[in-house]
């Protein structure tokens, strides 16, 4: 394994940003690609200053183009299961992550690229960003939830379809079904992903934790667990003082200044 990162961490006005770094193969992932990016997203979690998190990939050409062709390759069914697993546990991982996470999908977000962009809270993409499962072209399937996550995001119909023919879409198409929620020139990209950072990390950071809970534990719950799921949090967050805060300032004209209390 390379002891060069393969992924990078900054931090400005409460945003984090986690680039992956391997342009020369297109941010292919590989174990320490995705290894890396559990240790930086386990590592943020702990950073109370940090608001929201976008995540993207180097170079003009990819998100990340899949997983590393060469690595899944060399698997038998034993390992078959521990590459996908390893997957698994850490874009699941970014999909609790308790502050949202926006993906900047600039070019190819393919395969495994294309199920890490899944796996993100929010997504912008590029004008040149296409969308695709290709996996059953190689005799496998989408190993790190992308069966799971496409049909939840735009629909059984059309997430059997790309899946089932390996199909892409670009950019517009992606918006128009609800992949992403906004398509941008690629030099803007980062630019807007900030801006929506922005004007995220101005509300309260307790409620849009508990926000980003109820709206994922839904998903796994009956319309009766959720209501009462729901009802819990918004009792919980009318303790905190950024509730007093958000309703004071609303009250005496001016804004709130939140402290994640």
């Amino acid at each position: 394994m390379s002891e060069q990162s393969l992924v990078h961490v900054s931090r400005e006005d409460r945003i984090a940003t986690v680039t992956i770094q391997r342009p020369e193969k297109l941010n292919a992932l590989n174990p320490q690609v995705i290894d890396e990016l559990g240790k930086a997203f386990r590592e943020l979690r702990s950073d109370d200053e940090i608001r929201v998190v976008i995540l993207t990939g180097a170079g003009e050409k990819a998100f990340v183009a899949g997983a590393d062709i060469g690595v899944l390759a060399e698997m038998n069914p034993l390992s078959g299961v521990e590459v996908s697993r390893q997957g698994q546990v850490v874009f699941r991982e970014i999909e609790t992550f308790p502050r949202p996470v926006i993906a900047a999908v600039g070019g190819y977000a393919l395969g495994g690229g294309c199920e890490l962009a899944l796996a993100c809270h929010l997504r912008i993409a590029s004008e040149n960003a296409r969308f695709g499962l290709p996996e059953v072209g190689l005799g496998i399937i989408p190993g790190y939830g992308g069966t799971i996550r496409l049909a939840r995001l735009v629909g059984l119909g059309k997430a059997l379809e790309l899946t089932l023919t390996g199909g892409q879409v670009g950019a517009e198409e992606a918006e128009r079904l609800g992949l992403v929620n906004a398509v941008v020139p690629r030099e803007a990209l980062l630019e807007r992903a900030r801006e929506m950072a922005g004007r995220i990390a101005r509300n309260g950071p307790v409620a849009i934790q508990m926000a980003l809970e109820s709206i994922y534990h839904a998903l796994d719950s009956t319309t009766a667990e959720a209501l009462t799921h729901e009802s819990s949090l918004f009792g919980i967050l009318a303790s905190t003082d950024d509730m007093k805060e958000g309703m004071g300032a609303f009250l005496e004209k001016r804004k709130p200044t939140f402290r994640g209390q």
